[in-house]
């Protein structure tokens, strides 16, 4: 199967980290957490957005970005921000892809988005300057989504069960 993951530079938010979690443990994606993060790993509200789900992950934790590629130097980097001028969807995301996203405050560095410009990839919206951006988890989760499509959702399962009743093919 290839390797999907997800890196989060510096969250903020312990909810949206938690809802990122979740969709990680739900398609087998690898999460990758950059510190320093604006809250601590045993957050309360972090543990319940990611339900109990928690034993599912495959979870990495890293000092600082320099630390994160040092650590994963024969990686497919993708870089999401707003700032980007390629859609997401544009893209052919290989295996051994990952999808990196920036902190909820400010996004990821603009040193570190002009030295992968080819990389850098964005997801449409509305243009008005009142809607600066989606919401962290809600970008993961359409990237993770994304990749998994042009991958055939690879050991996912593909259709559901009815509890008191049977589809009727």
């Amino acid at each position: 199967m290839p390797v999907l993951n997800i890196v989060l530079v510096e969250p903020q938010i312990p909810q949206n980290t938690g809802n990122i979690a979740r969709t990680c443990a739900a398609t087998g994606a690898r999460l990758h957490l950059v510190e320093p993060m604006g809250f601590k790993v045993d957050n309360a509200k972090l543990k319940r957005a990611g339900l109990d789900y928690w034993h599912l992950l495959d979870i990495t934790y890293y000092e600082n970005l320099d630390d994160f590629f040092e650590k994963n130097k024969d990686g497919n980097f993708f870089y999401f921000s707003t700032k980007a001028t390629k859609i997401y969807s544009e893209i052919e995301y290989p295996d051994n892809t990952y999808l990196v996203f920036g902190k909820e405050t400010a996004g990821l560095p603009e040193e570190l988005l002009l030295k992968n410009q080819e990389r850098c990839v964005r997801l449409p919206m509305i243009n008005n300057s009142a809607a600066r951006s989606l919401n962290l988890s809600n970008s993961a989760a359409i990237g993770v989504y994304e990749v998994l499509r042009q991958w055939n959702f690879p050991d996912l399962l593909l259709k559901g069960k009815l509890t008191k009743f049977d589809w009727s093919d």
